[in-house]
């Protein structure tokens, strides 16, 4: 085969073929090692209890809860995150005042945070909520304080020869130069909202694929276990693909760049 028909194979193949040989892999190492299914269940078996878990309807319950807290905790971490870099990166005073506790605030480890946020927001949805918007808030924060200094000097020197406000640079002009910056946050803070959502169904939970692990890790059930940490790699590679989709139409003029 040549370089060039190599080229030309569509692009969702090859990680699909590298998805069958890690199964095959897996196979091969539980087949030339004996071990057994309470240590590492058979692809097989995982396939067998995603399709059971879809069949029966079990399964949709704990990812549209695990959704629901990612998606609410994503969307008001990422709001804050921009909002508060805007201001860190448009005022020296304000850095002065809060970046430090913001990076003190970070610096926390979020599952010692855990019960904390579980006596002041109780044990439903908002403690989940609070906690994923706690993870996905930094990485945004950097990102758009970065992105937004890294705005051309002689373009916004031009736009004050013509007596722009700094609301006009802000809005027409530095946020539109740090949106790559923006949306490589976002698309960092899709994973992380996975994380923060488990960790939290993981302190308290009747619901939710971090639950449904939990759970299962109680009887010995590996292949749920699995399943679980399956649907959570769809989901955070959907969402990662997606991110990128926006990335590629928003930021049009970086097209180019990357490729």
């Amino acid at each position: 085969m040549s370089e060039r028909s190599r080229a030309r194979l569509p692009a969702p193949l090859y990680p699909l073929i590298s998805l069958a040989v890690l199964l095959a892999l897996w196979q091969a190492a539980i087949e030339v090692f004996a071990i057994p299914d309470y240590l590492l269940p058979a692809p097989a078996a995982v396939g067998q209890a995603l399709a059971q878990g879809f069949a029966d309807g079990s399964l949709w319950p704990h990812i549209g809860a695990t959704l629901t807290e990612a998606l609410s905790g994503y969307a008001l971490g990422c709001g804050l995150a921009v909002i508060s870099g805007a201001l860190l990166a448009e005022s020296r005073t304000f850095e002065r005042f809060c970046y430090p506790v913001l990076i003190g605030i970070q610096a926390m480890p979020k599952v010692a945070l855990g019960p904390i946020i579980l006596v002041w927001f109780g044990f439903g949805l908002a403690s989940k909520v609070v906690l994923v918007a706690l993870v996905c808030f930094f990485p945004l924060l950097v990102n758009t304080i970065n992105g937004i200094r890294r705005s051309d000097p002689e373009l916004l020197d031009a736009c004050r020869v013509f007596s722009a406000s700094r609301l006009f640079l802000l809005l027409q002009v530095k946020l539109p130069a740090a949106a790559g910056d923006i949306f490589s946050g976002l698309q960092i803070g899709v994973s992380l909202a996975l994380i923060g959502a488990v960790v939290g169904e993981f302190l308290s939970a009747q619901q939710g694929l971090g639950y449904l692990i939990a759970s299962a890790s109680v009887s010995m059930n590996l292949a749920v276990m699995f399943a679980g940490v399956a649907l959570l790699a769809v989901l955070g590679l959907s969402g990662s693909l997606l991110m990128r989709g926006l990335h590629a139409r928003v930021v049009f003029w970086e097209a180019g760049a990357r490729r």
